[in-house]
């Protein structure tokens, strides 16, 4: 019982720490919003949890690649792969962020973030009250 309670904190840990890394990515989409020619870098979460919990990668990625490249800047291990995101409306400028998409993914990759460390906060709760016998 107790290893499974483990297993389950670990997964959310894993979870969070592709959140922090997912979040890291949106906020520099934003902060990059007026920047000429800057390409918004986001990954799938989804594939990117399959990958690091070791339960297979779905095949087809929700990112369209312009150049087969792309998807190589993150070195294999070094976390989730950034592909760029193809812009729905292209710029005169070259730049590919759409800052409402983005602030949208913010606060949503935010609130799921939140979500999980309440997941492991309760997960911590349940173990200690299952050794103390409460």
């Amino acid at each position: 019982m107790l290893a499974r309670m483990v297993d389950n904190i670990g997964f959310h840990g894993q979870a969070l720490e592709l959140r922090a890394q997912r979040q890291e990515a949106l906020a520099s989409n934003i902060a990059n919003a007026d920047t000429p020619g800057y390409q918004a870098r986001d990954f799938d979460f989804g594939a990117a949890l399959r990958n690091a919990t070791g339960t297979g990668v779905m095949p087809g990625a929700t990112l369209a690649l312009a150049d087969p490249r792309h998807l190589t800047a993150a070195g294999a291990g070094a976390g989730p792969r950034l592909g760029y995101r193809m812009p729905e409306q292209p710029s005169l400028d070259g730049n590919t962020v759409d800052l409402d998409r983005e602030r949208a993914n913010f606060a949503d990759n935010s609130v799921r973030y939140e979500a999980t460390l309440r997941f492991i906060d309760n997960g911590v709760r349940t173990m200690l009250s299952a050794i103390r016998g409460d």
